[in-house]
């Protein structure tokens, strides 16, 4: 839902990173090439950006 602070697997600090990639990536720059201009060389911390879906919007609609 909310991109973690850290890594899961590794414990670097990669959420200040996500509003930059998510910007980049929506218009139109290739992943790749974001994750590597970031500094994100490992696989882990460049799967959980890849593999994020961004699922706030829709949750946020429902009030308990």
């Amino acid at each position: 839902m909310i991109i973690p602070v850290r890594c899961f697997s590794c414990g670097k600090v990669v959420g200040h990173l996500w509003e930059d990639f998510n910007k980049r990536t929506e218009n139109g720059e290739d992943p790749k090439s974001v994750l590597d201009s970031l500094g994100l060389n490992r696989y882990c911390c460049r799967s959980l950006f890849v593999g994020h879906v961004d699922l706030i919007k829709q949750i946020s609609q429902f009030q308990p």
